[in-house]
């Protein structure tokens, strides 16, 4: 569905429009301004269907596995890693100029039975972790510039999430000391990988951005081998409050690390499959709001969606009656997301 063409203007600068109106591509757009356009990516998509492939190397400089190296899909028993479906995907990459962002080393969710039921001890789960970090960041370092080394360590309160990295049973070190040595294994594997720690609903000001914040300030401040902070953004129609946004990558950047946006959507009700012409003109506007704050800080670094057409979309499976989130239809055509944020590129 494109939006109506009048309300959508409004968005536009007269530069963004003479890009849309041109057919530059974002990636053209983010390259001239020195920042990445990525988006995470399903290496099965990208093998099976040649207009996902074709849509991603044109619009993008930079794409992320979604799940193939998390720790269960890339380490599935002890002594085995399936290295394939990265391994097409930084080959894709090399093949179309692109950089590869790591995703994600350390993350409570979808690590592999072996590993969740072996009821190991502090000092083998030690062990266990070191190794991977060793074994996956080792295998990509020159090839994958970035990781996120540590995935949603921290409740909305701002307490530390309860997990068997941490605490059930945990690599033995108490409080954040665990996400510290999560992160000098990751610089010991790769000395030159970009270290971040990510989360979501931490874009603002809030509980959980506070502890961040203060976590990544005691980092810095004792050398741990940290570069920055990735924000999600999984947003709604609920405008989200620009100024805290502005004020979180200032507090952050402000530290001398990174801010990258790493799974950024916009989901939006759907009619009978459908999004309204009026939520797709909200969604836009939040698009070029958001992408607008990330282009004013020369260390906001990145802006990436969760995937970028609405037909991979992880949005309808796990939230009923949502979707159509990305700045491409499931026909990969260009919505008013995709016009926003070329706007906020072109300002």
């Amino acid at each position: 569905m494109i939006c109506n063409v009048a309300a959508l203007l409004a968005l536009l600068a007269p530069a963004a429009l003479s890009a849309w109106q041109s057919g530059s591509p974002l990636r053209e757009l983010a390259e001239s301004r020195g920042i990445r356009i990525g988006s995470a990516v399903n290496p099965a998509a990208l093998k099976n269907d040649p207009a996902y492939a074709a849509t991603l190397a044109r619009e993008f400089n930079q794409v992320e596995p979604e799940n193939a190296a998390k720790f269960g899909p890339v380490h599935p028993q002890e002594d085995t890693y399936n290295f394939e479906p990265v391994d097409s995907l930084v080959a894709f990459a090399k093949a179309h100029d692109m950089a590869v962002r790591g995703h994600t080393l350390v993350w409570h969710n979808q690590n592999p039975a072996w590993l969740t039921r072996g009821g190991f001890g502090p000092d083998r789960l030690a062990a266990i972790l070191q190794k991977h970090i060793q074994t996956v960041a080792g295998r990509y370092a020159g090839q994958i510039y970035a990781w996120d080394v540590v995935n949603e360590a921290f409740e909305k309160d701002g307490t530390l999430r309860k997990t068997i990295w941490f605490d059930s049973p945990g690599i033995g070190r108490e409080g954040t000391a665990y996400i510290e040595q999560a992160f000098r294994w990751a610089h010991a594997a790769d000395p030159k990988a970009l270290l971040f720690y990510n989360d979501y609903d931490a874009e603002g000001i809030n509980a959980k951005s506070d502890a961040i914040y203060q976590m990544a300030k005691d980092l810095v401040a004792r050398e741990v081998p940290i570069n920055g902070i990735g924000l999600q953004m999984h947003l709604t129609l609920k405008p989200p409050l620009i100024a805290d946004i502005e004020a979180n990558i200032k507090r952050l950047t402000g530290l001398g690390l990174q801010v990258q946006y790493t799974e950024l959507d916009v989901r939006v009700p759907l009619v009978d499959g459908a999004a309204s012409e009026d939520s797709l003109i909200a969604q836009a506007r939040i698009y070029n709001d958001v992408a607008a704050v990330c282009v004013k800080f020369k260390l906001c670094t990145a802006i990436q969606t969760w995937g970028f057409t609405d037909k991979f979309s992880w949005i309808p499976g796990a939230y009923r009656g949502m979707g159509a989130a990305l700045e491409f239809d499931a026909n990969y055509g260009a919505k008013g997301a995709w016009r926003s944020v070329a706007a906020a590129l072109s300002k």
